[in-house]
């Protein structure tokens, strides 16, 4: 950039400093979906397809909803598996009692159901905050439970209380192997990813900001509070919604009200706090922690045990999960309260700089 100082021209490469690592991290990003489609088909087995990579596919789209309500507009959810189930069962209803449904379309249509719950649960947002929001949104979890175990319309009679789904396709293409399953995920995390990315950069995203660092700031400079709150209670139970109806139709195949309980509502809010608030990027990495970290324990705890004569049971294992869990939140939010996102873009700063540290 060209300036004059003093009666000179002088050069200034503050604005190139800036676009430049703009353009690494496109070509990053690029780079690394051109990896998900061609190379990781090439290099995964099955094992992997269905133990890690399409939870993780899928885990993260619920993440980016969740960061949507709670890292963007700072609004705390604690139902986010209720929204989850709500989507499941409405896309289950609409895929089985409507014939010739296209199942990209019941899972839409889930995802809209979801919004619609979102929002009724999103109005006591309109009056209260903080902890009393999030006991607001823990009603809905509770409620949805009762309804999905207690109502049998919605698992369309089922005497177990258990529904299944079979035979999708796309285009007439089915979509049984894992190989499909994947590549279906992974289309609709690459949708909606960029959508929210798009969301948060536009002025809704900035209004949604403004709320969370200072709502009375906020609607002082004309922000509605009405249409901020809820539009951010929309957005994310809608792509909440439509990863819980993946999670049933392509991840369980068949499941029951368990599948949503308070549990994977934590679960998801782990996944935001480790990962990074208010950043797209870190739902991706805590999916990624939350997906590989249980089978990593599993793997390596019993061989350490093994080593020193001691044997490791599952339920040793589960409870070092819940702990490990609980010490990496204790410390992010202390040393790093912007997670794992965060420490990743450090990391990029000092190579860029590297091996030159100023």
């Amino acid at each position: 950039m060209l300036y004059r100082e003093n009666g000179q021209f002088k050069t200034s490469y503050a604005a190139d400093q800036q676009i430049f690592p703009i353009a690494q991290d496109r070509i990053g990003i690029l780079l690394l979906v051109a990896f998900a489609i061609v190379g990781v088909p090439l290099l995964a087995d099955e094992y992997l397809f269905r133990a890690i990579l399409i939870p993780f596919l899928i885990l993260s789209l619920a993440a980016i909803g969740l960061n949507i309500l709670v890292g963007y507009c700072g609004q705390i959810s604690l139902g986010t598996g209720a929204f989850m189930a709500v989507g499941a069962y409405a896309a289950y209803n609409f895929f089985v009692r409507v014939d010739g449904m296209p199942v990209i379309v019941a899972i839409l249509l889930g995802g809209v159901c979801s919004t619609l719950a979102g929002v009724v649960f999103g109005i006591p947002s309109l009056r209260i905050k903080g902890l009393y929001l999030a006991v607001a949104t823990l009603a809905a979890q509770f409620f949805f439970d009762w309804a999905f175990l207690r109502i049998n319309w919605f698992t369309n009679n089922s005497s177990s209380g258990t529904v299944s789904v079979a035979d999708l396709s796309l285009f007439g293409i089915k979509i049984d192997g894992p190989l499909g399953k994947y590549y279906f995920c992974l289309g609709f995390v690459l949708v909606f990813a960029l959508l929210a990315k798009n969301l948060v950069r536009g002025h809704i995203g900035r209004e949604w900001m403004a709320m969370r660092d200072m709502d009375v700031a906020a609607s002082v400079i004309g922000i509605r509070p009405v249409y901020a709150k809820l539009s951010a209670f929309a957005v994310s139970s809608f792509i909440v919604g439509v990863a819980g109806a993946l999670w049933g139709f392509v991840h369980l195949g068949s499941w029951e009200p368990a599948a949503f309980n308070i549990d994977r509502s934590f679960q998801l809010l782990f996944m935001v706090i480790i990962g990074g608030l208010g950043s797209i990027m870190g739902s991706f990495f805590g999916a990624a922690f939350i997906s590989v970290l249980p089978i990593f324990l599993s793997l390596v705890l019993p061989a350490l045990g093994n080593l020193f004569g001691v044997t490791i049971g599952t339920a040793l294992i589960a409870h070092t999960e819940l702990m490990v869990f609980g010490g990496l939140i204790v410390f992010f939010l202390i040393v790093e309260p912007h997670g794992l996102a965060r420490l990743w873009s450090i990391g990029k700063e000092k190579m860029r700089l590297w091996p030159f540290p100023h």
